[in-house]
């Protein structure tokens, strides 16, 4: 498999994991009781980025591995063939 093959698998699964992880922890403002005046009442109190980037690239990588191994597997490309 080419090496362009595995980042754009990477890629695809980075994003996949990154919409799974965004809603996690997340207290929008009403929960918090404090509003900013003009914004949505749901909007996070505080986002925090950082974190959810590092989850996000710490679940990817196993499962982009899982993926690759059962690809490149010999009994499921004998199943698809």
């Amino acid at each position: 498999m080419q090496i362009a093959t595995f980042f754009a698998i990477y890629f695809v699964v980075w994003w996949m994991c990154l919409f799974l992880v965004l809603p996690f922890g997340v207290r929008n403002q009403a929960d918090e009781g404090v509003y900013t005046q003009g914004t949505d009442p749901g909007a996070p109190s505080r986002f925090r980025f950082w974190p959810k980037l590092l989850w996000t690239t710490g679940l990817s990588v196993p499962l982009t591995a899982l993926l690759m191994w059962l690809l490149s597997s010999e009994w499921l490309i004998q199943y698809w063939s």
